[in-house]
């Protein structure tokens, strides 16, 4: 399906340009595989659990609702404050840019038009610097 002429970030449009549910969980998937994989992204994926089952399911569902789809995170998991629940991480720039990286190539993975693809890691880009403001704020 074509986005060209709906705006992301409207309704669920940017829900519906990363495939739904469907979308969403292969682009997490891909995600934590380069987590998994990528010497840059060592420092990030010791900050979870080696069986990353419950937060690939965790991401999916939040992201769901983050670009206007259900909000299956808070049904399943009730809300949440991204910036507080990384808090307790020693999360710098360095960590930033790792988790931006697998990120970006996540999405380079994903069938997604080109803009969506630019779009999408923009907007990636702002819960993560909240998170690393809210893990050095003294």
């Amino acid at each position: 399906m074509s986005t060209e002429n709906k705006k992301f970030g409207v309704g669920d449009n940017s829900y519906n340009a990363a495939g739904g549910l469907t979308g969403l969980t292969t682009l997490v998937d891909s995600f934590y595989e380069y987590m998994d994989s990528l010497p840059e992204a060592q420092s990030i994926r010791v900050m979870h659990q080696s069986d990353l089952t419950e937060s690939r399911k965790k991401l999916a569902y939040f992201l769901s609702g983050w670009l206007g789809g259900p909000k299956l995170y808070s049904k399943n998991f009730g809300s949440i404050t991204i910036p507080k629940a990384h808090r307790h991480l020693p999360i710098g720039r360095a960590e930033v840019e790792s988790w931006i990286l697998c990120m970006q190539k996540a999405v380079d993975d994903q069938p997604y038009e080109e803009s969506f693809k630019v779009y999408l890691i923009e907007q990636l880009r702002v819960p993560a610097e909240r998170i690393f403001s809210a893990c050095n704020i003294s």
